[in-house]
């Protein structure tokens, strides 16, 4: 799971602890450990939460809703909380390197 490696990543970069992520962002050690192995995904709102708690940042842009596309929109909607993730990632990562 994207989430996951992410969370992990971002912990680590921080030299932070699982203990030490979960006092800082209000979360349960145990939650911390079920999300970085994938059992369980977070909502986007508590990755950016727990993202902030390492030091980092995952700006979440939202563009406003085009009737024309419909069809692409809808392939997004089939995809996977995770898929559509990786994408707006892959996606802002483009238009960051121009």
């Amino acid at each position: 799971m994207l989430s996951a490696t992410l969370m992990r990543e971002a912990r680590l970069r921080a030299g932070l602890t699982q203990a030490e992520l979960a006092e800082r962002s209000g979360r349960d050690r145990a939650a911390i450990a079920r999300w970085e192995r994938g059992g369980v995904a977070p909502s986007v709102e508590t990755l950016i939460e727990l993202l902030r708690a390492c030091g980092f940042d995952l700006p979440a842009v939202l563009a406003p809703y085009e009737t024309g596309e419909d069809e692409r929109l809808g392939k997004n909607v089939m995809l996977s909380p995770e898929r559509r993730l990786k994408r707006m990632l892959t996606n802002a990562d483009r238009k960051r390197r121009g």
